[in-house]
């Protein structure tokens, strides 16, 4: 298993990898994704099995015109920080440690540069596996964000660098 840069070869798996991994992460179509990792993203890493693209985190700073809620949310309480947007890994590479991987590549990659990592994770429809997960890799609750009241909302978390 590595850790690398994405290329432009990775996009169309990258893409598969995160439409199946919804809702834990939200669905986007395939030249929305592509734009997001091109020309908004601050990194996107790819984990490599066997040669492959496995699973992938983008990550983005402060001070775009993106138009997600919760970076939104996220901005308008940081002034500079690294925020995963989104973290995705194929099924059949799940219990391999693959996320934990690229969270400590982003974390090594932002040390020194920002001071915070922030990320979300859907309270409804729950998500229990990645609270525990992000609990584990030193995230903490800094507030919640609800939608639509017991329907759909989000947790936000941040981790020092």
């Amino acid at each position: 298993m590595t850790i690398r840069e994405w290329c432009e070869a990775d996009l169309a798996t990258l893409h598969a990898i995160n439409e199946a991994a919804v809702p834990g992460v939200g669905s986007v179509p395939r030249d929305t994704f592509d734009a997001l990792v091109r020309d908004v993203s601050a990194a996107t890493l790819v984990a490599e099995v066997d040669g492959r693209p496995a699973g992938f985190v983008l990550c983005m700073y402060e001070g775009l015109d993106y138009p997600s809620l919760n970076y939104k949310w996220i901005s308008a309480r940081h002034h500079r920080f690294a925020y995963i947007d989104r973290v995705a890994v194929s099924e059949d590479a799940r219990g391999q440690q693959l996320g934990g991987m690229l969270y400590d590549a982003v974390a090594k990659r932002f040390a020194g540069e920002r001071a915070v990592l922030l990320a979300e994770v859907n309270l409804a429809p729950p998500n229990p596996g990645s609270l525990r997960f992000h609990k584990r890799h030193g995230f903490r609750e800094i507030g919640e964000r609800w939608e639509i009241e017991d329907e759909k909302g989000v947790v936000y978390l941040e981790r020092g660098l």
